[in-house]
């Protein structure tokens, strides 16, 4: 039976940050499918914002651009690819941030991270989990952003939210988890690492 969510949710979903497991991937529930032998990983990073509005906590989130080549229209963390210019992982989400919703830089607070995700597109992702004491100005870059929106920690961090699904990729059924909220449905790599997150802030 899945236990209640606590109270201090927050807190214990902070603590859970430092114990969240080894990591994931978007094998974790296809295991027919196998990676190429010696191929590279790419560092990627993204920023999970968070932000407290009259006691409860929300998630910032993104609609990708129905006309981008990769992931149209999917929903994510701002993010992307780190840049050799980009000394560590955390200024790598913290610039994507700024130029995909335009966070400011330095107005948020680094609390941890959470384990590291490999995509079937070759990326190592690294989520970066950051807090907002105020508000900002959202301003979306139109040609990688459609929408900037916020969900219920709560609501992500509950895994009775979580259900698998699975359609046809390149020829195989590929399974999934997915956390739908409202118009927006949430999948893929996105909803692994918000999984692994509330698994281990429930355990």
């Amino acid at each position: 039976m899945t236990k209640s969510l606590p109270s201090d949710l927050f807190t214990r979903a902070v603590s859970a940050i430092a114990w969240a497991g080894e990591g994931s991937s978007d094998f974790d529930l296809n295991k027919d499918v196998e990676m190429p032998e010696g191929r590279k990983l790419r560092d990627a990073g993204v920023l999970v914002l968070l932000h407290e509005v009259h006691g409860a906590w929300r998630m910032y989130l993104t609609k990708r651009s129905s006309a981008l080549r990769h992931h149209p229209g999917q929903i994510a963390f701002p993010g992307g690819k780190k840049d050799e210019t980009d000394h560590d992982i955390d200024q790598t989400a913290m610039r994507e941030a700024w130029e995909e919703i335009g966070l400011p830089i330095n107005s948020a607070r680094v609390v941890g991270h959470l384990p590291s995700h490999i995509t079937v597109t070759g990326f190592r992702v690294t989520p970066v989990v950051a807090v907002i004491d105020a508000p900002f100005e959202i301003r979306r870059e139109p040609g990688e952003v459609d929408e900037v929106f916020t969900v219920p920690l709560s609501h992500v961090l509950d895994p009775r939210n979580y259900s698998i699904q699975s359609r046809r990729w390149q020829g195989r059924r590929r399974h999934y988890y997915s956390v739908p909220f409202g118009p927006y449905y949430t999948w893929g790599a996105t909803a692994r690492i918000l999984r692994g997150w509330a698994d281990a802030t429930l355990s």
